[in-house]
């Protein structure tokens, strides 16, 4: 009895302790929400990019932002919440609207993010400050070419689109084989003037042996179009699809490689590793240099002929800069992430300029106009020291002045450098640009012919370059033509 009279009070203590116990744990452990670990921009950043923003915020745990709550997040300055995602850890924002040299606020109440067992985040609030910016109308570009050892006629070059930047922009087509001017051609028989700058492609390049039945493949050793466009008074650009080979035999032995109709500068269509081609003792670093030998051996040509060439190679590196790695990027150029292509570009810019002593050349860096990555354009830029011109390749259905592209080249280098449309389907309206205080240096079209050979009333893809729009633009007083050019030899 003594034993139990003790026993009693401890069983009932067990009692009381079990009728507590739930079974996915003590009722007395609070779960917390999620909290902020950094975001992007940082609360306080400023020199944020105007136009449009994708903001990352990073919790200490997977969390979910409710549908029926993302109308909760606000914005305020008169910016734009156009969508909310949430992916494990991650919650992105993507905001337009974005005015220069303003601060915003962008506020989550609490529930709009939750997190374990649906406990909500606290109010959270990152503000941020827009970059003050100088302004189209103010853009100083550098006074002289990254190559302090520069050709006197690249210097010419430089120097009068610099003289002429806000005040003419040069017109351009893109030729449909380095050996040929037919496009530029086709844009004198529609409008009576010449293009001021024809586009050459070294996308048939290539240091392996040519494969079987590819007899048409380009011979970049004939410079004949080339130098006829620049002895008119025309400009010379060329750029690179760069081929690559997917495995070491097929490179060696010419097998398997460069189908017409892979493309094997696309991602899609060949593994070639970017990081190992920048790794010295590997084949696919083997065949880069040999192929940036052979493209400079062919440079060269230009050059023994007083050509100076708008060189611009690595175009479009990043692809989509909305989306990240293998996924955003079109080229394996850019596959490897920014700081690869980075690298790639200064030691293709070091072998040509300090090994093959290539002083023509006048260097165009290329950003892609997917609306929203402007905030991205920094971690791919090469640097100012390495390039003398920026560009953005635009196909969008207007032939408008493209405010939001313009000031995003020019936000870029901090006004530094001349912009230009690198690339474009439909024309943009060098009246409409000027009226916009837009300084492109120059546009360069893919034109259209029809079955007939001549240029395209109706191209399919850029139904609004219409001869009309070509007689205006060719004609217009902010257009230069080749006929309009100086020598600048």
């Amino acid at each position: 009895m003594k034993a139990l009279r003790y026993l009693l009070p401890v069983l009932a203590s067990l009692c009381v302790m079990a009728s507590c116990v739930k079974p996915d744990g003590p009722a007395d452990v609070a779960v917390a929400g999620p909290e902020l670990i950094s975001s992007t921009p940082e609360d306080g950043a400023s020199g944020v990019a105007s136009g449009s923003l994708t903001m990352t915020l990073t919790f200490d745990m997977s969390v979910m932002c409710p549908t029926a709550q993302r109308g909760r997040i606000t914005i305020d300055g008169g910016a734009q919440i156009d969508a909310v995602d949430a992916y494990s850890s991650d919650v992105t924002v993507k905001i337009s609207a974005l005015e220069r040299g303003k601060t915003y606020t962008v506020f989550f109440p609490s529930g709009t993010i939750i997190g374990y067992k649906d406990n909500p985040a606290a109010d959270i609030s990152v503000s941020f400050a827009t970059r003050e910016s100088s302004g189209p109308s103010d853009i100083v570009p550098d006074p002289s070419l990254s190559n302090a050892s520069a050709t006197a006629a690249a210097k010419n070059v430089y120097n009068f689109l610099v003289e002429h930047c806000g005040v003419k922009t040069l017109s351009g087509v893109q030729s449909s084989s380095s050996n040929s001017n037919d496009f530029v051609d086709l844009v004198y028989k529609a409008t009576g003037k010449h293009p001021a700058l024809a586009g050459y492609d070294f996308i048939f390049l290539q240091y392996s042996p040519t494969p079987a039945g590819w007899s048409w493949v380009q011979n970049y050793s004939d410079i004949s179009a080339a130098k006829e466009h620049w002895n008119a008074g025309g400009l010379v650009s060329y750029m690179w699809h760069w081929n690559v080979p997917d495995s070491e035999s097929a490179w060696k032995n010419g097998t398997e490689n460069y189908n017409f109709d892979g493309y094997n500068f696309y991602c899609d269509k060949t593994s070639f590793d970017i990081n190992a081609a920048l790794t010295e003792g590997t084949w696919q670093n083997d065949f880069i240099m040999k192929d940036l030998e052979e493209a400079a051996g062919y440079l060269g040509l230009l050059q023994e002929a007083g050509i100076p060439v708008i060189w611009r190679p690595l175009h479009e590196a990043a692809g989509n800069y909305n989306k990240y790695g293998s996924n955003g990027a079109w080229f394996w150029w850019g596959r490897g992430g920014a700081e690869a292509c980075k690298k790639l570009w200064r030691l293709m810019y070091d072998q040509f300029t300090n090994v093959y002593g290539l002083d023509n050349l006048i260097w165009v860096w290329t950003v892609d106009v997917t609306e929203g990555c402007e905030n991205q354009y920094a971690d791919w830029y090469p640097g100012n020291d390495y390039v003398d011109i920026v560009g953005v390749d635009i196909y969008e259905n207007n032939t408008g002045a493209k405010d939001r592209q313009y000031n995003a080249l020019v936000e870029l280098t901090d006004g530094k450098k001349l912009v230009t449309v690198s690339e474009c389907g439909h024309i943009p309206d060098p009246e409409a640009c000027m009226a916009a205080g837009n300084k492109w240096s120059w546009f360069m079209v893919w034109p259209s012919a029809d079955s007939s050979g001549n240029l395209s009333v109706t191209p399919v893809d850029y139904p609004l370059n219409t001869l009309e729009l070509w007689n205006k633009v060719m004609s217009g007083p902010y257009t230069l033509g080749r006929e309009d050019m100086p020598s600048l030899k």
